[in-house]
């Protein structure tokens, strides 16, 4: 990421597919919860397009792909277990995408805030950002319990997340990889890049965004691009 130099002085970032390629542990919690059921195993590029709304919709969508969806106090258990099961080995296999950190860095060198905006729970995200040496370089996390009842694409997470920072829509963007992202991002009024290698099931160049990558290597030039317009 050579460049960084842009108008913005606070970015948020999304977490599971712009960041981070957790699927790979998302989807050995769901086998360890399907599979004493009887229920076939899922494949993990199943699993990685039921990301991004949160435990208790990812656990729903465990079940209505494998079979019967649970009634709703009995999904709820499954939901709290299989969070119980994923939190302390939510880093097992889930792996940093190349070129994360160094843009990271680049941009902290700079004097941008930055920030996560998830919509997993923050015990999850706190195990996974300290444990692959990514906490250091973000001045706050907002997670899916953070503020309650208030998950993307509502766009009063990321204004939470701009909060804890101290900072203003006027000079922020968002870097993200999904739907909830864009929704979240242009409701708040804020201009958005996409990583190409997120989780999404429409096209991500059909979603919206003002530009897609597809490697934080273009991401200096994407933002320099972005506040030239």
């Amino acid at each position: 990421m050579p460049n960084t130099n842009s108008q913005f002085d606070a970015l948020i970032f999304d977490l599971d597919g712009t960041l981070i390629d957790s699927a790979p542990d998302l989807h050995a919690s769901a086998v360890r919860m399907l599979s004493p059921l009887g229920r076939r195993e899922p494949s993990v590029q199943e699993v990685a397009l039921m990301i991004g709304d949160g435990v208790p919709k990812l656990v729903e969508r465990c079940f209505d792909a494998t079979g019967d969806i649970p009634p709703a106090d009995e999904l709820s258990k499954f939901a709290s277990a299989f969070l119980t099961d994923y939190e302390p080995r939510s880093a097992e296999l889930t792996q940093v995408f190349p070129g994360a950190i160094s843009s990271l860095k680049a941009i902290k060198s700079n004097g941008i805030k930055t920030a996560i905006c998830t919509n997993k729970p923050y015990g999850a995200a706190m195990e996974i950002l300290e444990k692959l040496d990514l906490a250091v370089h973000f001045d706050a996390v907002i997670a899916g319990d953070t503020v309650p009842g208030i998950k993307k694409p509502d766009p009063r997470h990321l204004a939470a997340a701009l909060d804890a920072m101290g900072a203003i829509k006027e000079t922020a963007a968002m870097v993200g990889d999904n739907a909830n992202d864009v929704s979240a991002a242009h409701a708040l009024g804020i201009p958005i890049v996409l990583m190409s290698h997120g989780y999404t099931k429409i096209p991500v160049r059909e979603l919206g965004a003002e530009i897609v990558i597809d490697n934080f290597d273009e991401l200096g030039d994407a933002l320099i691009s972005l506040a030239a317009n």
